[in-house]
């Protein structure tokens, strides 16, 4: 084992290109009140940013402004204990600080949700996982060996897989199900020993993890049982309830039925094998991965 780079840096340079101080704040003061800047539909209440060029995308100066001032908003109101609308690679989520408990009361509230439906953990990257950056090869002959050793440096659930494993699945419109850790706020999920881990494939909401400095809760932007959503207008019902609203235009082609499956969910949570809990989007390549370059068997 060797250990490779703290991940402070990176956190640290994503806050200082925005002019804000990285890890969440302990002050209540709320983010000022942003108005679109160009005409949009708007329900009352609702506070609407939009992203610069595509918004799956880092934008690129002269444009760079735009995407600073949506970085800076939702940092503000997610320190502030409110719920953001923002974009993520498969559907329009929801997404509040996953340690603020009245937060994720509100989340369930404007959702509608049944308290017994639990919430993912999104993540900015895979090395977010771990308390250090430590890089093991993966030795099939002893994977629960590895397994346990990985478990030791686990941040927010206990990782018995190899890192390349989580690196060939994330960041990518999956989510992994793992045992939660003591460390995750005990009002999050609190019905079950497990939590899943999203790490979206966009650039936005990476940066917003990494800028706020903490673990986000994530959920679908939409009523329960309703549709999920592909663009901001198909959840303008909710609009009134939220503090802001990113709008980085259309998921995919905004009409697309597979994307409107969600994320592929997987329980990695049995050492050496995997439940497919939610089938997805991406369930043929994800199970490739599993069971033909790591040999993980079928949970029956």
């Amino acid at each position: 084992m060797s250990p490779a780079r703290p991940c402070r840096g990176m956190r640290a340079a994503v806050a200082a290109s925005v002019g804000l101080s990285e890890g969440p704040a302990g002050s209540a003061r709320r983010g000022r009140l942003l108005r679109p800047p160009s005409p949009a539909p708007a329900a009352p209440g609702a506070r609407l940013l939009r992203l610069p060029g595509s918004g799956a995308v880092r934008a690129a100066n002269p444009e760079r402004a735009g995407w600073t001032e949506a970085l800076r908003a939702a940092v503000a109101e997610l320190r502030a204990g409110a719920v953001v609308a923002v974009p993520t690679d498969t559907l329009y989520g929801l997404a509040c600080s996953a340690s603020c408990s009245a937060a994720l009361g509100a989340v369930y509230r404007l959702k509608g949700r049944s308290e017994d439906k639990p919430l993912a953990v999104c993540l900015g990257r895979v090395a977010d996982v771990y308390r250090s950056d430590y890089h093991l090869e993966w030795d099939q002959q002893r994977p629960f060996i590895l397994g346990w050793i990985c478990a030791l440096f686990s941040r927010y659930c206990h990782v018995r897989v190899p890192e390349g494993l989580l690196k060939d699945l994330l960041p990518g419109p999956v989510t992994l199900v793992l045992e939660r850790s003591k460390e995750l706020n005990k009002d999050l999920n609190p019905f079950t020993p497990l939590v899943g881990i999203r790490i979206p494939d966009h650039a936005f909401i990476q940066d917003l993890v990494q800028v706020f400095g903490g673990p986000l809760a994530l959920t679908s932007a939409n009523l329960s049982s309703q549709a999920s959503s592909l663009n901001v207008e198909e959840f303008q019902d909710l609009w009134p309830q939220l503090s802001l609203v990113i709008d980085g235009g259309p998921i995919g082609d905004g009409q697309s039925s597979e994307y409107r499956l969600g994320s592929t969910v997987v329980d990695l949570s049995v050492p050496g094998k995997f439940g497919i809990l939610r089938p997805g989007c991406a369930l043929e390549s994800t199970t490739a991965i599993l069971q033909q370059k790591y040999g993980l068997l079928p949970l029956h």
